[in-house]
């Protein structure tokens, strides 16, 4: 049972792009803390309903990795679900992005889009066109850029927590590393272990990537060996729900720490992993460097005082690890009782306030 209360979705939106033809979701599922922060995913389901709940599932965890982060922001999320087979031409992907833009401005600034899988800095200019509730937006066009890098960065920040807490030792060098996922975080990372003398194995289903492994010296593997390769640690950095049942009795590592979200299919696998002996770094803790960033260029920060937080995700992990150790609860449910009580706070504080 999760931590964190049973909260409904303040607002949910679907509705078919009048110029797209595409189903779009905007699911606001908090804003407690503040405006909903959380990108727009544009990806292929088998129906429109399957997008929806993805929207349902990632705008919740994105309230949780606000909340635990420290953020005056609420969690949201937009799908664009593209019907499975979809090949998306320049003029129809611009429609969808207006679609989404009339969608957003509906939310009256209770929710700001961003980019996310499947979405660029430079696609949210496009939805700027209908809203002005966009953060992420190319640094050339005075905002706050690329956010892979800082996303990288606050996974990277929590690798030595993690360490720490599966081997009573922070050193990278003397780990074995599995990476799932080589894309704007997963290489940022991979290029950031190797510089740390880590052994790695790589893998991503776009086998243009193997060129990455052999650069960093670093043993590619198949996609579908990545969690039966033997290794400290995994590093999921693709796609979600991964870590089945099924896949969690046979993982042969230690840890498990890395920039996906949700890689537990389902809640429970938490438990399972500590039975097991493996040590879990809650996904929207680890990786709510992007969030970090969006929210600190909104808010006028400059880059060493958004770095500092960034780096301030290691103590915010190793927090969690000693709640969880105290209270004999797994890691993921003390960081949902954390994220819970920045909520409740402001809860309280404005029933007060009323």
């Amino acid at each position: 049972m999760s931590a964190i209360p049973d909260f409904t979705h303040e607002r949910v939106l679907t509705s078919m792009g009048a110029r797209s033809d595409v189903v779009i979701t905007v699911a606001l599922h908090s804003s407690v803390l503040g405006p909903a922060l959380g990108g727009c995913r544009m990806w292929t389901y088998p129906t429109w309903a399957d997008g929806q709940a993805d929207a349902l599932r990632l705008s919740s965890a994105m309230t949780l990795k606000n909340a635990a982060a420290g953020l005056d922001a609420g969690g949201g999320k937009a799908v664009i679900a593209l019907p499975m087979g979809t090949h998306i031409d320049a003029d129809r992907r611009r429609a969808a992005l207006l679609d989404l833009g009339d969608l957003v401005e509906a939310l009256d600034g209770r929710y700001r889009t961003a980019e996310d899988v499947g979405t660029t800095e430079h696609d949210m200019l496009v939805v700027r066109e209908r809203t002005e509730h966009v953060v992420g937006l190319p640094a050339e066009n005075g905002g706050a850029g690329e956010p892979a890098g800082a996303t990288a960065l606050g996974v990277y920040s929590s690798i030595a927590p993690t360490l720490e807490e599966a081997f009573g030792s922070d050193d990278i060098a003397a780990r074995s590393f599995v990476i799932s996922g080589l894309g704007q975080v997963g290489g940022r990372l991979a290029r950031m272990l190797a510089g740390h003398g880590a052994t790695l194995f790589l893998t991503d289903i776009d086998g243009r990537k193997q060129q990455l492994a052999d650069d960093l010296g670093a043993t590619w593997i198949a996609p579908g060996e990545a969690l039966t390769t033997p290794a400290d640690v995994l590093v999921p950095a693709g796609l979600g729900g991964i870590l089945t049942d099924e896949a969690i009795e046979a993982l042969p590592v230690r840890a498990v720490v890395g920039p996906a979200n949700n890689p537990l299919a389902e809640h429970s696998g938490a438990a399972r992993l500590a039975e097991r002996g493996i040590v879990y770094a809650p996904d929207f803790v680890v990786n709510a460097g992007g969030v970090i960033h969006l929210q600190g260029m909104a808010d006028g920060m400059q880059w060493p005082a958004i770095a500092e937080r960034l780096t301030g995700i290691s103590d915010t992990l190793r927090g969690v690890f000693a709640s969880a150790r105290q209270r004999g609860i797994t890691p993921l449910e003390a960081a949902e009782a954390l994220a819970a009580e920045r909520i409740d706070a402001a809860r309280g504080h404005m029933t007060v306030s009323a």
